[in-house]
């Protein structure tokens, strides 16, 4: 669990931000599970499948609208834009493959390959780890993963379809996201060389975290 906030060497802690930036990312846990536990009440029921396929639809929506959210509340102007490429690039690869190769869906329809519902949440997932750090993406990445299998357990897609679609929305945002100058969590090792304590640090504009 993070504590306080605290500084670093010749840098001064940015108590404020570090103590918003806590806060918004505790809260982003109770929308992601609100949506996602229903959805995995259903898991195993014989006759849900329609449910779980509708569950994916919404929460491919949500993701990418999370992540967007993300960028407003932290006022990162940058992080917009860089999610916008982001999820274009993903959505370019996506359907430019799938009208390449025309792939049949388990369903009978068409332009299987890739899912461009995997692409779009991991997009947005992956767009979270890299610019706002891991405590915000962990529930984005469980989310991502059940609309992944929504897709083939409502026969939309097949296991490799979601498997590309998830590499190509994860690889355009670990390409074109840089992390957010503000406070990220992370793990920072003990005199020892084998404990670690859990810290808020200020991030530069070149994405390195200044050292103390």
């Amino acid at each position: 669990m993070p504590g306080r906030c605290r500084p670093t060497r010749g840098v001064p802690s940015p108590r404020t931000r570090c103590a918003t930036r806590r806060r918004f990312a505790r809260s982003m846990y109770p929308p992601f599970l609100a949506a996602l536990l229903p959805c995995l009440a259903t898991v195993g029921d014989a006759g849900a499948t329609e449910g779980i396929r509708v569950a994916g639809d919404v929460l491919q929506l949500v993701l990418p609208a999370s992540a967007a959210g993300l960028t407003i509340a932290h006022r990162d102007h940058q992080g917009t834009l860089q999610f916008g490429e982001s999820a274009t690039l993903a959505l370019a690869t996506t359907f430019g493959l799938k009208y390449a190769i025309h792939e049949r869906r388990p369903n009978g329809g068409s332009h299987s390959f890739p899912s461009g519902h995997s692409s779009i949440c991991f997009c947005s997932a992956e767009f979270m780890h890299r610019r706002y750090g891991w405590r915000i993406a962990l529930p984005a990445f469980a989310v991502a993963s059940f609309v992944a299998y929504s897709r083939v357990e409502s026969k939309e897609h097949y296991v490799h379809d979601v498997l590309a679609g998830a590499a190509i929305g994860t690889i355009s945002s670990e390409v074109l996201t840089r992390p957010f100058k503000g406070c990220r969590l992370a793990a920072l090792a003990g005199g020892d060389g084998r404990t670690a304590r859990w810290l808020w640090i200020e991030i530069r504009k070149d994405g390195s975290a200044p050292r103390g």
